[in-house]
């Protein structure tokens, strides 16, 4: 074969190699634009999940209460009957603490294997991808505020009052936790385009993440003494959902002690004897990171966006 056919040879199979595209599709500015202009796609497609999930359901979008209520009856009948921990009304303080949680886990199991699961939609039809993780999110908001609003009833029925000082910092603890659910769903929705496995892996570590962080048990009577004799309580918070969960229990669980049930506990530290500022600084700090890394997942979806028709 002459030289020149086998240059011409080599030149169609570079041709006919695969090209990955590894720079982002736009910048952060734009993507930031694109999704706020496409704010109507994203609250239709957030009710669209909610209509798809309770489908021919007979009890429809009230499973997002009963649920919920459901765990914490079970919860509370174990560490209240069965263990008898000695907190009073633990169902409250379980509760305050499974609001915040569910709405993490909710919406990053959901978005973590959206763009697979809707690939027909990604190769066909021009959007910011991220709306469908973000619709994820949106909807485990819906259900947030439903369970908040069980939580609120549960308070009535006690004849408890949440602090009523510490109530201003509630939306900022709330933007912080859409943040932090938000960032995590887009990273891990465009990370399982690449790695299937990921989506089932998520649910094994969601459930490490559950039980480290402070729902089922006291912070401040199960960990914080043991680290801090080591000097090692900074080491806890690098839980990013633990400053949110403990915020919304000290608001709507209110008391820092009690006096337990268990004789073998008289009193028990239940949450940090913080004051309202040490409150509010924890949170605006946390909300200032939550921020930066929110960026940062658009900005490495950006990245990974790239190939998602080849590999889906």
């Amino acid at each position: 074969m002459s030289n020149a056919s086998s240059a011409g040879v080599h030149r169609r199979s570079l041709d006919d190699a695969p090209v990955r595209v590894v720079s982002a599709r736009a910048n952060l500015r734009t993507r930031l634009r694109n999704l706020w202009s496409r704010r109507e796609l994203l609250t239709s497609l957030i009710f669209s999940d909610i209509r798809i999930k309770y489908k021919n359901s007979a009890l429809g979008i009230f499973w997002s209460m009963l649920s919920p209520a459901l765990t914490l009856g079970i919860y509370d009948l174990v560490f209240s009957v069965i263990t008898k921990n000695g907190y009073p009304d633990f169902a409250l303080y379980l509760f305050s603490g499974l609001v915040v949680w569910n709405m993490f886990q909710n919406a990053v199991n959901m978005a973590t294997g959206v763009i697979v699961d809707r690939a027909g939609l990604v190769k066909k039809v021009s959007f910011p991808r991220e709306i469908l993780a973000l619709a994820n999110v949106g909807a485990a908001v819906v259900y947030f505020v439903i369970q908040l609003g069980v939580l609120v009833l549960f308070m009535l029925a006690l004849g408890r009052s949440p602090a009523w000082g510490f109530i201003w910092i509630l939306p900022i603890s709330f933007i912080t936790l859409y943040l932090l659910t938000a960032s995590v769903a887009i990273v891990m929705s465009a990370v399982t385009v690449y790695l299937r496995d990921m989506k089932h892996l998520m649910e094994v570590l969601l459930q490490l993440w559950f039980w480290l962080s402070p729902v089922v048990y006291s912070y401040q009577h199960t960990i914080a003494q043991r680290l801090h004799a080591h000097g090692l309580t900074w080491m806890y918070f690098l839980n990013p959902i633990t400053p949110i969960i403990i915020t919304f229990q000290r608001i709507f669980y209110v008391k820092t002690n009690v006096v337990s049930t268990n004789v073998g506990h008289p009193m028990l530290n239940i949450l940090p004897q913080w004051t309202m500022s040490t409150f509010f600084y924890m949170n605006i700090s946390l909300l200032a990171i939550m921020v930066v890394i929110f960026l940062l997942a658009l900005t490495l979806f950006g990245r990974l966006e790239g190939n998602f028709e080849s590999e889906l």
